[in-house]
């Protein structure tokens, strides 16, 4: 026992082979090196973030009919998933983020950290480079199924952070107005035309008719009409008084008598009266502007019919206007934020510790495969 002791006290320390002293120096090199690096810029260069986190949904109230009503079918308000879509879109869009810059000063929010090179932005980056790291910034947690969408904005400062939530919130209530008053407006557009429509036929039949009137200088064919037939009729009724008396004259006196002539000239006188009247009522005589009774009792009932439908049908399309105005105004859009923009106490980011893990991680996977490689490549030879 004491000769092998004194062999291995003899025996020297064999020396770690190059290739082992290689991956130990590629170890230390592309994983420990950087994850100390990056340890001590998390921890000591990193600048804090504040979250702040507001929750809304698109609503659309529907006002329930009266036969609704009754049957006790009222629906409240449901959301417009269709809208939420277009909101989840225009949130991360640059549209936001160029009208927040306008109004915040994204840019100078964003790099108020000079110490963190990782972290902040570049001031003298573009939209599109502003854009990028808006989506960093901002997250947007949407459900399809619900509607509703939840939107975190990290910033450097609590205040910031919440006045830039506060901004998103702003900025989509406005998006949700107007796609609303344009959806109002799409509901109304053909009730409007109809009734202009409308309104311009009304106003040209009442003027055709007016001009009738002027033209013919008669107001109510049809009262005139009535008054020439009440002549005729006491026309006729004179003649045959005329030609009773002729007839009792003949029977009492001579031929040459000068009472009979004087019958004789006074019924003469009321036929020719009676057939002047019967052709001023459509029998070859003419009204007062040339025309028959007939002719200008036809023209007059044609207008008269026009502007009655004209009328009527201003009548409908008014109802219709005031109906799809009734039915824009029911089904008016809103935005309902179930959490109001929120102020943070202590930050939250970045979370240096996962980072630091996946970082770690990370480097660890890829030095391992490429060790791998490496002795799958040179044991090949």
């Amino acid at each position: 026992m004491t000769q092998v002791a004194q062999l291995y006290d003899i025996a020297p320390t064999a020396p770690m082979p190059r290739r082992h002293r290689g991956v130990l120096y590629s170890l230390i090199l592309l994983v420990f090196l950087p994850c100390v690096l990056g340890a001590t810029y998390l921890f000591t260069r990193a600048a804090d973030q504040y979250a702040s986190t507001v929750a809304f949904s698109v609503r659309k109230e529907d006002a329930a009919s009266p036969i609704e009503m009754f049957g006790g079918i009222a629906g409240l308000g449901v959301s417009g998933s269709s809208d939420a879509d277009i909101l989840n879109g225009f949130i991360a869009s640059q549209e936001i983020v160029r009208a927040l810059d306008d109004q915040l000063g994204l840019a100078e929010l964003y790099s108020k950290p000079d110490r963190d090179p990782v972290f902040a932005y570049r001031r003298d980056g573009s939209i599109e480079d502003l854009h990028d790291y808006w989506k960093r910034m901002v997250r947007v947690i949407y459900d399809p199924g619900t509607g509703l969408i939840e939107v975190r904005s990290l910033a450097f400062d609590a205040e910031n952070a919440r006045a830039i939530s506060a901004g998103v919130f702003a900025e989509s209530a406005r998006l949700v107005e107007e796609l609303s008053a344009i959806a109002q407006e799409d509901t109304t557009e053909f009730a409007r035309a109809e009734l202009a429509r409308s309104v311009e036929r009304m106003r040209e039949a009442r003027a055709r008719l007016t001009e009738f009137r002027s033209t013919t200088q008669i107001v109510d064919p049809n009262a005139d009409v009535q008054g020439q037939m009440g002549l005729l009729s006491m026309l006729e009724q004179q003649l045959a008084e005329a030609l009773i008396d002729a007839d009792l004259l003949r029977e009492s006196t001579r031929a040459a008598d000068s009472r009979l002539k004087q019958a004789d000239r006074r019924i003469a006188v009321i036929e020719a009266r009676i057939a002047d009247e019967r052709g001023k009522l459509g029998f070859g005589g003419r009204g007062g502007d040339g025309a028959d009774y007939a002719m200008l009792l036809g023209e007059f009932e044609r207008l008269a019919v026009d502007r009655q439908f004209a009328e009527e049908a201003y009548t409908v399309a008014l109802a219709a206007f005031d109906a799809a105005q009734a039915e824009a105004r029911r089904k008016s859009r809103y935005l309902a934020a179930h959490i109001r923009p929120t102020l943070a106490e202590t930050p939250q980011y970045p979370r240096r510790f996962m980072l630091l893990f996946m970082m770690c991680f990370f480097l660890t996977a890829v030095w391992a495969v490429g060790v791998l490689v490496f002795y799958s490549l040179r044991d090949r030879r």
